[in-house]
């Protein structure tokens, strides 16, 4: 559980179940519970996103869903928070590299 939160004086950190989670190919280690971006970040993923106008990236910032700097296709669905989505054994998780179309 290397650069995860173990110990909190105010969260609680209940960890489920580990699982498997794909990230543009590569499986990654990752416990139900916690959100995607979290389980990247953990697995030293910084960068979730590249912005579409000049290509900038762009990786967790407010990690409350407020703003779009974690935007990214999960299942072959572009745009969502990965701030905000649980981790599900099997995801196929891809960065943006520019707007994606709502389907």
């Amino acid at each position: 559980m290397e650069g995860r939160i173990l110990d909190h004086p105010i969260l609680n950190f209940t960890r489920k179940k580990r699982v498997k989670i794909f990230f543009e190919g590569n499986e990654i280690e990752a416990y139900e519970g916690e959100t995607v971006a979290v389980a990247l970040h953990a697995a030293g993923i910084k960068v979730l996103r590249y912005t579409p106008i000049n290509g900038r990236p762009a990786g967790l910032f407010c990690a409350v869903g407020k703003c779009s700097s974690c935007l990214m296709e999960i299942d072959g669905m572009p745009n969502v928070r990965s701030c905000m989505t649980k981790v599900k054994a099997g995801m196929q998780i891809r960065r943006q590299h520019e707007k994606g179309d709502l389907v």
